[in-house]
């Protein structure tokens, strides 16, 4: 079983950035394939980004291209999500979600292991 332990969210002002950390432990986490979603008050959780287990393959939502930029760091079993040009729209509850096998999906049951999430709030 994976464990996976989000970090890095905040309150910050529209324009702002944040970083987003995932720390994993209890696989192979060379093997994973990383998601990040995020859920609002009221709304579905949905896809923000994804990373491929050898991160040669990248995948974002539409309204996070261009401001956003997943990474992954194998020797420190950590992803990361560089959010810039924050938007109040942006504001939501941020998952780390981590699948075996080489392959991005957009949907959450995809995903067999989620962590306990992290708030971002983005002001106006």
């Amino acid at each position: 079983q994976v464990q996976l332990v989000e970090s890095g969210g905040g309150l910050v002002q529209a324009g702002g950035s944040l970083r987003l950390s995932c720390a994993a432990s209890g696989g192979t986490f060379s093997l994973l394939t990383l998601g990040w979603f995020r859920q609002a008050p009221g709304k579905e959780r949905e896809f923000v980004s994804g990373i491929s287990w050898t991160g040669g393959t990248t995948s974002y939502a539409d309204s996070v291209k261009g401001r956003f930029t997943i990474s992954r760091d194998n020797a420190k079993n950590t992803v990361y999500l560089q959010m810039n040009s924050l938007k109040p729209e942006d504001t939501a509850v941020y998952y780390c979600a981590a699948r075996s096998g080489k392959n991005v999906f957009i949907t959450t049951g995809r995903y067999d292991n989620w962590g306990q999430g992290t708030q971002v709030t983005v002001s106006s």
